[in-house]
């Protein structure tokens, strides 16, 4: 057992939560696009609806819910409550199907309630995270919660799409909604003590955007990753139509390439720190920034015979997951460093409008360029915009961080 896990006991039962819920959610990414494609028959822009329900409320409610939540406090009772939502949601797809009455329209509307709830529960995890784990090791927390997400990349997906070609797509959702049970039940066994709530104070909502607005490395940080949000949603909106329409890839299969290609996160979650401590923190950032989204490229390249096209879906999903987790641990930690205590939800929200507020637009557009100009062009112009990305980091203070920055007040 990795060291933080054995000497931590409130971190390991929220590392064990969290881990169940990440392979949970990603069963979900590819059986909740499949209930549209193959049960209700969803085109492109259909689908880019799908997608731009879940991540809208990214978009609608991130800066208040962070404001809401530092004046509130009670971070975990938060996130425990959230959980139970979404369980509840996801739950109701299957059920709804069983009796005949699924609909296009009850996917949009489970989405959009779902994604509010998951905006409520990471505008408090930052909180509850630097709760629960000691300056010192942040990087060493973020490699382990990242790490279980890069193994869930290697489960889910192939879990999800064995349950799909098993049960049925909705029948598979399952799976998600007893996983966010596990992680509101870890969350019931640890009490962190929190930061203090925040008194109301003039510009309180605002404070967030303001703090971000006012560091160049956050900011440099935020406009680097929306870019490469926007684009990847862009793609992330059409993946799954196009692998099984276009290059006629069964479900199954489909999970099972992408799922041991998966192991690239496993591998990017263990080298990040060796990698940080040999450049410095913030040019693995920018590494994970350019490698993350360049690896993409091989999917709208897949073509010909039938072990090329799976071979580049592999290396595309091995390399992406491998800079997706550079990317993630890097920022993670120099964030978590970075912002004050008492800011850290509403830094979070603020952060969340405009990195996650992207997604549904991105997604949209993916649907609507789909529909417009194909499939093909349409992932294209998504990686190479994506690639574009890491260009904000390049003149920024992100470039000279060696070691994790000092709490800016």
């Amino acid at each position: 057992m990795p060291p933080l896990l054995r000497e931590n006991v409130p971190f390991r039962r929220f590392f064990a939560g969290q881990a169940v819920s990440l392979v949970g959610d990603q069963v979900s990414t590819i059986a909740l696009p499949l209930v549209g494609v193959l049960v209700l028959h969803a085109g492109a822009a259909q689908m880019g609806y799908l997608t731009t329900a879940a991540l809208l409320p990214n978009l609608l409610f991130s800066l208040h819910a962070g404001a809401w939540v530092d004046r509130r406090g009670r971070r975990r009772q938060v996130m425990l409550a959230a959980d139970l939502g979404r369980a509840a949601l996801i739950a109701s797809i299957p059920v709804v199907y069983a009796f005949d009455g699924l609909t296009l329209e009850q996917l949009y509307v489970v989405g959009f309630l779902e994604g509010t709830l998951s905006v409520l529960f990471f505008v408090s995890y930052s909180s509850l995270f630097v709760s629960l784990v000691p300056r010192e090791r942040y990087v060493e927390a973020n490699s382990l919660l990242h790490g279980s997400r890069a193994l869930s990349y290697v489960s889910g997906p192939s879990l999800g799409g064995l349950l799909v070609q098993v049960l049925s797509a909705p029948a598979a959702l399952i799976a998600d909604a007893i996983s966010f049970l596990v992680s509101a039940f870890s969350l019931s066994r640890i009490s962190p003590t929190e930061p203090p709530t925040e008194t109301a104070e003039r510009g309180h909502v605002a404070a967030g955007w303001r703090y971000i607005r006012s560091s160049p490395i956050v900011f440099a940080s935020l406009l680097a990753t929306s870019t490469i949000n926007f684009f990847n949603f862009v793609f992330f909106a059409l993946f799954i139509l196009y692998a099984t329409r276009s290059l006629h890839v069964q479900p199954g299969v489909l999970g099972a390439v992408l799922g041991a290609a998966s192991v690239g996160g496993v591998i990017g979650s263990v080298v990040t720190g060796r990698i940080g401590r040999r450049i410095g923190i913030g040019p693995t950032f920018a590494l994970g920034c350019f490698l993350f989204p360049a690896p993409l490229v091989l999917v709208p390249l897949a073509g010909g015979p039938r072990w090329v096209v799976l071979g580049c879906l592999f290396l595309a999903e091995f390399f992406a997951g491998f800079g997706v987790m550079m990317l993630d641990i890097a920022s993670g930690s120099i964030t978590a460093a970075l912002v004050p205590a008492r800011l850290r939800s509403r830094v979070s929200g603020a952060y969340m409008l405009v990195n996650y507020g992207v997604r549904p637009l991105g997604a949209f557009a993916g649907g609507l360029l789909g529909s417009e100009i194909g499939l093909r062009p349409t992932l294209w112009i998504a990686t190479v915009g994506a690639i574009a990305g890491v260009l904000w980091l390049l003149p920024s203070p992100v470039m000279r961080l060696r070691e994790l920055p000092e709490t800016a007040e």
